[in-house]
């Protein structure tokens, strides 16, 4: 079973992130769950997301303490909250940020593969509004293969229709890679 925590802000569409992950899992055969968590549920605030995929029934329904991959929407809550925070040894980090090389910033010597990318541009450019949560996507499973490119971009369309598609399909390509020793 892998454990994924999502990190954003309320309107970045970290919960749906969250569901459409669960959903493509599911519709490939295998298993999935996701639980959102609200400080205060308002747009603007703090908010994650817990994910859980794997082959076999999954029983937990609490939050994710030790994930194996985060995925922060944000840059800005790597300063407000801990992000990193229980990551598994060998991990993967996706994060949306504006650095030319955020290396620096991962402050966890249990991260094996950084996957960064500005993807607020990218919806701002595409979508006319700073939602990252697709093109996020696109990223984690590029960094990850956890789950199906295909699988996802079928769950995108149903969801959010083709333009989100293309959104996640760009973060799948601008994803830059870094593995650590």
């Amino acid at each position: 079973m892998k454990e994924i925590r999502l990190h954003g802000i309320g309107g970045m569409g970290t919960v749906k992130a969250g569901e459409l992950l669960v959903r493509a899992a599911v519709a490939a055969g295998k298993y999935g769950n996701s639980m959102p968590f609200f400080g205060f549920e308002r747009q603007g605030a703090p908010v994650a997301s817990y994910v859980r995929l794997g082959d076999q029934k999954i029983r937990a329904k609490n939050q994710v303490y030790s994930p194996d991959c985060v995925i922060i929407q944000d840059p800005s809550l790597l300063i407000s909250t801990p992000v990193f925070e229980g990551l598994k040894k060998d991990s993967y980090v996706i994060l949306n940020t504006r650095q030319e090389d955020p290396r620096d910033v991962v402050k966890s010597p249990n991260v094996r593969c950084l996957a960064y990318l500005d993807a607020t541009a990218i919806a701002l450019n595409l979508l006319g509004r700073p939602i990252p949560n697709t093109i996020m996507l696109g990223a984690f499973v590029r960094a990850t293969g956890w789950v199906e490119k295909e699988g996802v971009e079928r769950v995108v369309e149903e969801v959010f229709g083709t333009k989100n598609v293309e959104a996640f399909r760009l973060g799948y390509e601008e994803a830059k890679i870094v593995m650590f020793e």
